[in-house]
């Protein structure tokens, strides 16, 4: 055999093989793609997490709020829902449960108690969504009258100022928290012109879900 053969050869060879796409040549299949001997288990997907808010620490569901309610591992009972305006939610087959007024840890012990007609031990967890209970009403001379929702511990100067602050011809020292308290409406008085100077800021005081902030 020539020497010229071989190198003839060899020549064409390697052209061959430059030809192979680099990803044939050393990438595997997906492990999608693998072929699983018989009987080989197949790990199941992992669960989704609902995500939700994290809640103040003194919240209790309110109309308007959403929320999930999740079964463990039951899937057609769990839903997610709005608290109506008679208090209540709806959820298949315990139907209504009483929810405004509770915290979430009490709403889950009311459905699963509930539940134990359908279902054997149920494990509910209950998941807040949005809180849209808890609002602070302004009226009034100010820039931006309306609701505005409460989160954290907010002041009456903090929320003046979320509302874009009082008119120029408004009547600053007489601005009024109307709060309802053991069934009845107390008023509480604030003095702008004074908080804003840094005095009598016990007037400042923290507001509570429902309170109504009227500026004159």
């Amino acid at each position: 055999m020539s020497r010229t053969w071989f190198s003839t050869a060899f020549a064409i060879a390697t052209a061959l093989a430059a030809a192979v796409p680099a990803h044939a040549q050393t990438t595997a299949p997906p492990a999608s793609q693998a072929i699983l001997a018989p009987g080989t288990p197949i790990a199941a997907a992992p669960a989704t997490v609902t995500a939700g808010i994290k809640p103040p620490a003194d919240y209790v569901i309110g109309v308007d709020d959403a929320l999930d309610i999740i079964y463990w591992q039951d899937k057609e009972m769990s839903s997610t829902v709005t608290v109506r305006p008679d208090g209540n939610i709806s959820l298949p087959l315990v139907n209504d449960v009483k929810a405004a007024g509770l915290t979430p840890d009490e709403l889950r012990a009311a459905v699963a108690r509930a539940a134990t007609k359908f279902v054997e031990d149920p494990t509910v967890s209950v998941v807040v969504k949005a809180i849209n209970s808890r609002k602070v009403f302004i009226t009034g001379q100010v820039a931006k009258p309306g609701p505005y929702p409460i989160m954290d511990t907010t002041t009456v100067l903090q929320m003046l100022a979320t509302a874009g602050g009082v008119n120029e011809y408004a009547k600053s020292e007489e601005i009024a928290i109307v709060r309802r308290e053991g069934g009845k409406d107390v008023v509480h008085k604030f003095n702008y012109k004074d908080v804003s100077r840094g005095k009598k800021m016990t007037q400042n005081i923290a507001l509570q879900p429902g309170d109504t902030i009227v500026v004159p």
